[in-house]
């Protein structure tokens, strides 16, 4: 609710308010939006090492409710924004843009709030599952429904944020719709810490990304020393558990040919392996689990683009829907230009079981998969609907100014099947993503998957910002504001849309290349004889 509060009704506030341009309050959002989902790394990282889940959650609700509070202190102090003018837009040259220390305070609460954010969101859903046995079938099931809750709450919130907390910032005040957002995540609070004393609290087992660190470092460290021709030579498991060493769980793997470079991690030289550190010495299985995430990197690289697209809808298509004639039918009442996101929401939320119902049942048969489609072709629908909502957009985009200069205003609408369209998309791409990287991260770095699909969200709104401020560089000079004007009548708008799909159907296309190239954990494991631990087959099937 926080996040989806604040970003989808954001830009207007960023123009008519604070009186910036378009492309810098389209790159407030995505900037805050993509730091959000990257600071997850850093709160899985600290929950993985140092704090555990419990106070993570704890410690950094405590500053998303701290960053929340100092927006709703920046909308109600008037030294905190310039003065109002006639412009309601607040493109006019009467209208003053704000100064450093006003968009300092707003950008120290937009950060905080992300901070709070990364770390809230790294570590919920994951000490959910600690509070379950999943060797207990009783335990598995209540997991499961309690996900399906967990879920249907995340929806509640995105609902009442692109609705109920829109409509209040635009018609009771700022000040109120983001008070009311403090007020719940401190009741939240509240609720979370009156349970402490029946929580199930586990031991920390450390961060994948220490693992990757200490194979590169290790790796590179030794890079000169000759490899052995054969890799059962390597220091392995069964070496660290002669020694005695706790093994953390792990299992040992086959040797790989892959990036052969990383082998070296595992060589011994003349230092006892007794003595040596993680930072010197790494165990193959270790290296290889390393190797496993390196070979989904092309993957992870290709899904990026898909939220790029999806940026522009809380940017991008909100200023679009502030222009349009929201009235519903003759009632008088307003749609919220950022409510049209709730489009998007329900377009996931229907997909979903769409899928389940309808789509899963004839891909099974067609293609003989019993889950259906396999995680990489989900993602490809979603990369292709993707590419096709942006088109759809600048096609509605180039009718909408045409209708524009012959002064009509069209219907709000017509806005529809861009949100649709992405939305399925998201939902396609979502399911995909986090079921290929469950499925194929290591059973050691099971956290790293949920890092992966984050870091790819928030790569994919950084690269948006990149892309907003190099159009809006190239394109706008002189008296002309490019693509990206400030007044969107005045802009092509409707172009920036069809770049974006051309670059999106490159992605695809190197997409299906290392998505064709790419063979999954269980056939490599069934080629080598060994089969999936039961609760990575459960993870398969999911």
């Amino acid at each position: 609710m926080t996040t989806l509060g604040i970003a989808v009704n954001l830009v207007p506030y960023m123009t008519g308010t604070m009186h910036l341009g378009s492309a810098a309050s389209a790159n407030t959002v995505t900037n805050f939006i993509g730091t959000s989902f990257m600071l997850c790394l850093l709160g899985g990282f600290i929950a993985d090492s140092y704090l555990g889940r419990y106070l993570t959650i704890a410690v950094f609700s405590a500053v998303q409710a701290t960053g929340v509070m100092i927006l709703t202190i920046s909308t109600v102090a008037p030294g905190l924004r310039p003065a109002a003018c006639g412009d309601a837009t607040g493109q006019s040259p009467d209208c003053v843009p704000a100064n450093g220390t006003q968009l300092g305070v707003l950008y120290l609460g937009l950060y905080m709030t992300a901070l709070g954010t990364g770390g809230l969101k790294s570590s919920v859903s994951g000490f959910g599952s600690d509070q379950f046995d999943e060797s207990d079938d009783g335990e598995r099931k209540m997991m499961m429904r309690f996900f399906n809750w967990f879920y249907f709450f995340v929806s509640i919130g995105a609902l009442l944020a692109v609705t109920v907390l829109v409509y209040v910032q635009d018609n009771v005040g700022r000040r109120w719709g983001y008070g009311v957002v403090a007020v719940g995540i401190l009741c939240g609070l509240g609720v979370f810490l009156s349970g402490t004393r029946k929580y199930r609290f586990k031991k920390l087992v450390g961060s994948p990304l220490t693992q990757v660190a200490t194979v590169t470092a290790a790796a590179w460290r030794k890079r000169s020393l000759p490899l052995p021709s054969d890799p059962s030579m390597l220091y392995d498991v069964d070496n660290k558990a002669a020694a005695g060493e706790d093994l953390k769980g792990k299992l040992k793997l086959p040797h790989s040919k892959e990036c052969r470079f990383l082998d070296h991690a595992a060589v011994v030289d003349r230092e006892s392996p007794a003595a040596a550190s993680g930072w010197t010495l790494c165990t193959r299985t270790d290296v290889e689990e390393v190797k496993q995430v390196v070979r989904m990197l092309p993957i992870w690289a290709t899904t990026i683009m898909f939220w790029t697209i999806h940026a522009q809808m809380t940017t991008f298509a909100v200023e679009q829907a502030s222009v349009m004639n929201r009235a519903i039918g003759g009632s008088g009442f307003l749609i919220p230009a950022g409510s049209l996101t709730v489009f998007l929401i329900g377009s996931i939320l229907l997909t979903v079981p769409l899928y389940d119902r309808l789509v899963a049942p004839v891909a099974r048969r067609v293609t003989g998969n019993p889950h259906g489609l396999s995680p990489l072709q989900r993602v490809f629908v979603g990369l292709f609907l993707s590419i096709a909502g942006m088109a759809a957009a600048a096609l509605i985009e180039r009718y909408r100014l045409t209708e524009s200069a012959d002064g009509v205003t069209l219907t709000v609408f017509l806005l529809m099947p861009q949100f649709l369209l992405v939305g399925a998309g998201e939902a396609f791409t979502y399911m995909g993503q986090l079921d290929f990287f469950l499925r194929e991260c290591p059973k050691g770095m099971k956290t790293m998957s949920t890092g992966l699909f984050l870091s790819t969200c928030a790569l994919g709104f950084f690269f948006s910002t990149l892309i907003v401020t190099i159009v809006h560089k190239v394109t706008g000079h002189g008296s002309n504001d490019g693509w990206l004007a400030n007044n969107i009548d005045q802009g092509r708008l409707d172009y920036f849309y069809w770049l974006l799909a051309v670059m999106s159907g490159i992605n695809i296309v190197f997409f299906t290349i290392a998505a064709r190239g790419y063979v999954y954990k269980e056939k490599r494991m069934a080629d080598a004889g060994i089969e999936l631990a039961d609760e990575e087959a459960m993870i398969v099937g999911h």
